[in-house]
């Protein structure tokens, strides 16, 4: 199978994911498993903005050990910032690289490539997709292409998913303001 084909159909099947879940982990699961065998990585992660504390804070993994996603806080300000700004970043050594925020705990994760990804809705970073290699890794157009258009899926469908919430609390906020109207009607 040529690589394009390998993206067409990678990227067809999260778009299934996404248009037949409501449920973020279920679509950020499935992106993070799919792009390392896709891309031949060792790892992925998606990490979202928190505003308050200008973290990133996990939202799903695959590959990491349980020591590098514990590593300590990842700061939005140091840990690859220009991904922050809407740019795809690429580190290859990320033991040496001072954008990397945690290198020597990538060293020791046998990460030395980093393809920092971000995930986007309606303009807006809302976090990063991050791909992680054993080796430095020239990505190819093609292939940034295919994990810019990744990020962007993963913005929508966490988009999605967070209106669907608002969505639903507001109807159960409304049946309840209903129910509790009715009763009071039928008190009188």
């Amino acid at each position: 199978m040529t690589k394009e084909r390998a993206y067409f159909q990678a990227f067809r099947e999260l778009v299934q994911v996404v248009s037949g879940s409501l449920d973020v982990q279920n679509v950020l699961q499935a992106m993070v498993h799919t792009i390392p065998k896709v891309l031949g990585a060792k790892a992925c992660a998606v990490r979202l903005l928190d505003p308050k504390g200008r973290t990133l804070e996990l939202a799903a993994s695959y590959g990491l050990s349980d020591a590098y996603i514990h590593k300590g806080p990842v700061d939005a300000d140091q840990s690859l910032a220009e991904s922050l700004q809407g740019h795809t970043v690429i580190i290859q050594d990320a033991a040496t690289d001072p954008r990397a925020q945690y290198g020597e705990a990538a060293k020791k994760e046998g990460i030395v490539g980093i393809c920092s990804v971000p995930l986007k809705v309606k303009g807006r970073v809302i976090g990063v997709l991050r791909i992680y290699t054993e080796a430095p890794k020239n990505y190819q157009e093609e292939d940034l292409a295919f994990v810019e258009a990744l990020g962007e899926l993963g913005g929508v469908a966490i988009e999605n998913a967070r209106l669907y919430e608002r969505l639903r609390k507001d109807y159960e906020e409304v049946m309840s303001d209903v129910f509790r109207f009715v009763g009071y009607r039928r008190s009188l």
